[in-house]
């Protein structure tokens, strides 16, 4: 993977908030995660299965094994080549939505960040707890330091609910989907192919849709960030690379 090929996706991702890069993972390491997760117990409250979503928070925790196929030479050179040497993990879902789910998410911002537990500390809030785990909103400073890295194992394309996004609008703040102008803005479907992955800014208005063609779609979502919390709040999750 060339440099010259990743600083246009380092373009895309500081103008329009959001890049894809094709063929980062093969057929087999794609097809070895779901084997990894069968061998987890699926009973912890990180697990939840219900009959239009599979996920497991904390992915990297509960399927520790998975690391050793994600967090490899070739995702630590595409995130030094972009971001620099300095990020570390900080949060991993796994998200599975079968064929025949009617699963959507509207336009929103991601604002939470996982931590270790519930401290008051000075620009941080509101906060939230779903399952077992302490979620809060952290200063601006933060959330533009965090990029997110979604693996995709399966072909996602407008059909099956791959990512909708308004380009640029990591660029202005907390920006609620009700202010959304139209006349402004434009929006662009995201097409991610097996094995590729989408790069983009929390701060990125983001949706998606139900899934018109019956079509799987399993993303392995990760978040990175170069920022350390003010003690004693720690990251719920923080792997180096």
């Amino acid at each position: 993977m060339s440099k010259i090929m990743l600083d246009d996706n380092k373009t895309d991702i500081i103008e329009k908030g959001f890049s894809v890069i094709p063929g980062v993972f093969e057929r087999e390491e794609l097809n070895a995660i779901p084997q990894l997760i069968d061998q987890a117990d699926s009973s912890r409250s990180s697990f939840r299965k219900t009959d239009d979503l599979f996920a497991i928070r904390q992915f990297l925790k509960e399927v520790p094994s998975v690391k050793d196929v994600l967090l490899v030479k070739k995702l630590a050179s595409i995130i030094e080549q972009i971001f620099g040497t300095d990020y570390f993990l900080v949060k991993s879902i796994y998200f599975d939505k079968p064929g025949t789910s009617n699963w959507f998410v509207s336009y929103h911002q991601d604002l939470t960040i996982s931590v270790d537990r519930k401290i008051e500390a000075e620009g941080f809030g509101p906060w939230t707890l779903k399952q077992d785990l302490f979620g809060v909103q952290p200063p601006l400073e933060i959330l533009e330091n965090i990029f997110t890295m979604r693996v995709h194992l399966d072909d996602t394309d407008g059909n099956n609910g791959a990512l909708r996004v308004v380009p640029g609008s990591h660029r202005k703040g907390i920006y609620r989907s009700g202010a959304i102008n139209w006349e402004n803005e434009t929006e662009v479907t995201c097409s991610v192919p097996a094995g590729g992955i989408m790069i983009m800014r929390p701060l990125l208005l983001h949706a998606s849709s139900r899934t018109t063609n019956q079509g799987r779609r399993r993303v392995i979502h990760l978040e990175f960030c170069n920022r350390e919390l003010p003690g004693p709040l720690e990251w719920a999750e923080r792997i180096g690379l």
